[in-house]
Parts: C-alpha cells; structure tokens; sequence
C-alpha cells in the first residue's frame, strides 16, 4: 500500500488536507529559519554596549546595533537615537519598536493555529462522506451487500480521519513550540531594553 493509493482512496477531501500539510510544513520550515536567524549571544552584545556606554560612546553603540539584524540590537538601537530625549520618551520609542519586531516573530502562526484545528474537521468531513456513500450503497441494493461493496465508503471514512490527524497534530506542536520560543525572546527583549534604558537614565542623571 503506497500514499499515493491512500490518497486517491481518501477521495476529494484529501485534497485540502494535503493542501494544508504543504501549508503546514511551509510555515514551520520558515519560522525555523526566523527563530533562528533572531536569536542572538544577549550577553556579549549587552556587555558591548554597556562598555560602550560607560564611555559615553553612543555612535559606537549604534554603530554596533547596525552590525546586527536581530530584534533585540534593533530595538535598542531605536532608544539610543533618542538617547538626548527625556527617560519616558526613549522608553515609549523602544516600546514602539519592539511593538513593531513582536508581529514580525509571530508572523504566519495565525495560520498554521487555523490549520491545526481545520485539519480534523476536513477528516471529519471525509468521514462524514464516506459514510453517506456506505449507507447510499447499502440503500441502492435493498441491504443485500457484501463487504466489498462498502470497501470504497469505509476507505474514504478512515482515510481522511487518519489524513486530518497527521496534519493537525503536527500543525498544533509546531505552533506551541513557535509561541513558547516567541515568548522567551520577547521576554529578553524587555530584559535587555531595561537594562540599556537604566545605563542611559543613569549617565543623564550624572550629566545633571
């Protein structure tokens, strides 16, 4: 038995159930590579740019955000070029960038959530019509069948459960373990923006 036999044998139904399996396998391959590509050594950039700082160097620390392209140097980055404003004024800029990062960490998981809950129900619904066609078999021939005449129903029954499980499963680990990682770098974000933000109100302080 092959996938391709289970597939034509899980009829029409099993056609947007691999739909959003591509979907799916899309999604998390892409997310990946985010992540990824987001994470960063927070405490080796952060203990730069507190040298920096202590020096009062802050063209140095922006020349060192612009060396990288994750979200923690980018926010920062936006609070020291408001490093001459009042203390709440770089606060609500870092809280604008970081306003702006968080939809780009998250971006897809709408969709691969919707497909970790559309997935059962299209195998339902497989079900559902497989079972519609076992019961029209067994009226059209006055319920005189055998097994085989119902083979093509019950195939499509199970087919399509089965199909929407293996998507859907997946689908919703991937997006927990995406929304658990997202949280974490938010997180330390907000860590890393504190404490750059309490190096800048300190050195204004002093410099009053």
């Amino acid at each position: 038995m092959n996938l391709w036999l289970l597939v034509v044998k899980g009829g029409l139904i099993m056609i947007p159930i691999i739909l959003c399996g591509a979907l799916t396998l899309a999604i998390i391959i892409d997310r990946v590579l985010a992540l990824k590509h987001a994470a960063i050594d927070t405490e080796k950039f952060l203990s730069e740019m507190e040298a920096h700082l202590g020096r009062r160097q802050i063209k140095e620390c922006i020349e060192l955000c612009d060396r990288y392209a994750q979200p923690i140097p980018r926010i920062i980055k936006a609070g020291l070029m408001k490093s001459d404003r009042s203390h709440e004024e770089i606060k609500e800029t870092i809280q604008d960038a970081a306003a702006h990062e968080i939809p780009l960490l998250e971006k897809y998981l709408g969709i691969l959530a919707s497909v970790a809950t559309v997935a059962p129900l299209l195998g339902l619904l497989g079900t559902v019509t497989g079972l519609i066609k076992a019961f029209m078999v067994i009226q059209s021939q006055g319920g005189l069948v055998n097994p085989g005449d119902l083979a093509g129903g019950i195939w499509e029954a199970l087919v399509t459960t089965v199909g929407g499980l293996v998507v859907a499963i997946p689908a919703y680990l991937a997006y927990n373990y995406f929304v658990s990682r997202i949280n974490s770098l938010v997180l330390e974000m907000e860590r890393s923006a504190s404490r750059i933000l309490d190096i800048i109100f300190l050195l204004k302080t002093q410099e009053e």
